[in-house]
């Protein structure tokens, strides 16, 4: 009873209106609080400290819980100890300082080498859109743009004599990035034998270099269906998004051996610690080669 656990749920079922099964988590997690903390000899949760529910993440972590599964125990003792604050129960609050673990950023999705060929190769050299969708694919690795700075890529923007594309990406900022010559040869195609035929003059898309089937510029939502019209072609079975491919672009040049801080700076990145997360695919990727060539692994 001193813990007054029955009356916090009655707060959060009455009070704040949360739903059965929020509830159900709240008073898992603080009934895991609970026995903690009995088992530490402290029978009051006003006599926690600052330290006790420190040792009580570290506790949570020893038992193997996910970071996301932690955050979120640490979140339902916060509003624990700020209810009984709240009705003066408790004198301070002991949770002012507690910090949550660190969310592990989930390693995107990649294509390996053979899937991005094939899906370079999907498109119909039939269809009267095939060099558009070339050079759309072709540049999307060539360059690890996001999807927005694709679809707002100008003509101007392009310096295909010196192999160059400036892009314009979060907070409008602007960087170069390398093309590459398969993109470059797609990109000639195409600005000289379609794009005219789709715009007919009128300039109605301001310039923009992909344009739809109607002349207007392309948008993320064409794109994507793009994209997945050609990853079916292929008969890749994963899930295929614009920024996989944008993924795909930073292992595979950390796999050749590039530099972070050139990736860093090819992907528009303000912080390095971002562009690091490809560095553990890159080490998945070396793990494997070892397993599999290293005569003692």
């Amino acid at each position: 009873m001193s813990f007054h656990l029955e009356r916090f749920q009655d707060h959060l079922a009455f009070e704040r209106g949360l739903s059965p099964r929020t509830l159900d988590a709240y008073g898992r997690d603080t009934a895991r609080l609970k026995e903690f903390l009995e088992g530490r000899g402290i029978e009051d949760p006003g006599a926690a400290d600052p330290v006790d529910l420190r040792e009580f993440s570290y506790q949570l972590k020893d038992d193997g819980l996910a970071a996301t599964s932690i955050r979120r125990t640490l979140s339902a003792t916060r509003t624990y100890f700020g209810f009984l604050l709240g009705e003066g129960l408790i004198d301070r609050d002991p949770t002012e300082d507690l910090e949550p673990p660190k969310i592990w950023r989930r390693l995107p999705d990649v294509l390996g080498h053979q899937d991005v060929n094939r899906l370079l190769e999907a498109p119909d050299p039939s269809d009267d859109l095939f060099w558009r969708d070339r050079a759309m694919l072709e540049f999307a690795y060539a360059s690890g743009v996001r999807v927005s700075e694709l679809t707002g890529l100008k003509v101007r923007d392009l310096d295909l004599e010196e192999g160059f594309a400036t892009v314009y990406g979060k907070g409008s900022k602007e960087r170069l990035v390398p093309v590459g010559g398969a993109a470059v040869r797609a990109l000639r195609v195409y600005l000289r034998d379609v794009r005219p035929r789709l715009d007919r003059g009128r300039g109605t898309a301001q310039g923009a270099v992909f344009l739809n089937a109607r002349g207007g510029a392309l948008s993320r939502m064409g794109v994507w269906k793009i994209l997945q019209k050609h990853v079916e072609r292929a008969g890749i079975t994963k899930r295929v998004t614009p920024h996989t491919l944008r993924h795909s672009f930073a292992t595979h040049l950390l796999e050749g051996g590039a530099d972070l801080a050139a990736v860093q700076e090819m992907l528009g990145h303000a912080d390095i610690s971002t562009t690091q997360i490809y560095t553990h695919v890159d080490r998945d990727y070396l793990r494997d080669v070892h397993r599999r060539y290293h005569p003692r692994s």
